[in-house]
């Protein structure tokens, strides 16, 4: 017999439905509260208010970088854009659910702009890598950008183009991310959430190209 968690090897190739994990109704767990900024975690949030969702790699190092930005309210780390609802830490570490590695950033636009945040997501890490990110690999380390409507699905779109320009400049690779509207983020375990805040010490994958995005 052949188990589920042995029908997929290549940790760099997405899952069909067929492979995927089955998941569960019921979500996580989370505090009220962010760790850091002491700003609701899910909410309720103030009317001016917008949100973003970008996948860089480990979750861990990308959320603290955008949580030190003026102008972000909350952020939190979850999974998206796969196929298993709600899954867990090792169910997704598996490759059986399709899902990236995400961070959910609440930023109040007049202080800090989705190009803003674009600039940002750009530089912090390689986004010529696919299923990877550094020496994590894998489908949940891919390069991803989940718009919340379309004028923030037109701005990741130019900005894609204006930045691979400046990395085929540098010598650079082509871009993989994955650009499309943002599917449903199921959040991770409480223990993710501002983890490099609770342990200082922790790993961070954090690592750009040198190269400048100019938006």
């Amino acid at each position: 017999m052949v188990l589920r968690s042995e029908i997929l090897v290549n940790k760099n190739v997405l899952p069909t439905k067929e492979q995927a994990l089955p998941g569960r109704e019921t979500p996580m767990t989370l505090p009220e509260k962010h760790f850091v900024n002491d700003t609701p975690l899910l909410g309720p949030f103030s009317s001016n208010v917008e949100f973003a969702i970008f996948g860089l790699g480990c979750f861990w190092g990308a959320e603290r970088r955008f949580w030190q930005r003026e102008g972000v309210v909350s952020t939190a780390v979850g999974y998206a854009g796969g196929l298993t609802p709600n899954p867990t830490y090792e169910e997704v570490c598996s490759g059986l659910t399709g899902h990236s590695e995400v961070v959910l950033v609440v930023y109040e636009p007049e202080k800090v702009s989705y190009e803003e945040l674009l600039k940002m997501f750009w530089e912090l890490h390689n986004p010529t890598q696919g299923m990877r990110q550094g020496n994590d690999i894998g489908t949940q380390y891919r390069s991803v950008i989940y718009a919340t409507h379309p004028a923030q699905l037109a701005a990741a779109e130019r900005s894609k183009d204006v930045f691979q320009a400046e990395l085929t400049k540098a010598g650079q690779g082509t871009i993989t991310t994955e650009i499309a509207e943002a599917p449903t983020v199921f959040f991770a375990e409480a223990y993710h959430q501002q983890y490099l805040a609770k342990n200082p010490e922790g790993y961070c994958g954090i690592g750009g190209t040198g190269v400048t995005c100019p938006i």
